[in-house]
C-alpha cells in the first residue's frame, strides 16, 4: 500500500467513525428534544397528543384558578386560540394574567396541557424570544393591551 493509499483510508475511517458518533449522538438525544409552540399550533393538530412541549404565550386575564395546596390551573393564549394548563409546584413571583410565559408539559388527549415547569417573564420589558417572535408572527400587537386584529374583528361582528 502506498503513502497515498494509506492516508485516504485512514481519512475515510476518520470520517466514519465521525459520522457513527454523530448518528449515534442524535439517536439518543431525539427524546430530550422539547419544541416551542404557541396556542395556535396546538390548536390546529400540529402537536401529537402525548409528546412534550413548551407552550408559550400570554397567560389569559381571569383564567388562573388556584387549587388545593400548590396546583394551578391558568389559561395560555396567543390572543386567536387558548390552551388550558395545570400546573403543580410553586409558581414564579413574576407569574401574573396577561404577562409573558412558557409551560413546558405533555399535551393531553383533550388539548390541555400537563406542565412540569413554568417560566414567566423577568420585567416589564422583556417576554421570552421565543413567545415574542412567535406572537409577533401571528400578528398580536405585544404590549399593555396585546391584541390580534383578527381577533378583534371577530368580537367586533
Amino acid at each position: 500500500m502506498t503513502r497515498k493509499q494509506r492516508r485516504g483510508t485512514i481519512i475515510i475511517a476518520a470520517v466514519s467513525v465521525l459520522a457513527l458518533a454523530t448518528i449515534l449522538t442524535m439517536f439518543a438525544l431525539r427524546d430530550s428534544i422539547v419544541f416551542f409552540h404557541t396556542p395556535s399550533d396546538v390548536a390546529e393538530q400540529k402537536v401529537n397528543v402525548g409528546q412534550r412541549i413548551r407552550l408559550g404565550g400570554l397567560v389569559e386575564q381571569g383564567s388562573v384558578k388556584r387549587g388545593g395546596g400548590t396546583s394551578v390551573e391558568f389559561v395560555v393564549t396567543d390572543t386567536l386560540k387558548t390552551v388550558a394548563v395545570s400546573y403543580k409546584g410553586v409558581l414564579p413571583d413574576l407569574f401574573r394574567e396577561g404577562q409573558g410565559v412558557v409551560a413546558e408539559g405533555v399535551l393531553e388527549p383533550s388539548g390541555h396541557l400537563l406542565a412540569d415547569t413554568v417560566l414567566a417573564k423577568h420585567d416589564e420589558n422583556y417576554m421570552p424570544p421565543e413567545v415574542a417572535e412567535a406572537l409577533k408572527a401571528k400578528g398580536v400587537n405585544l404590549g399593555k393591551s396585546a391584541s390580534h386584529p383578527d381577533a378583534q374583528a371577530s368580537k367586533t361582528q
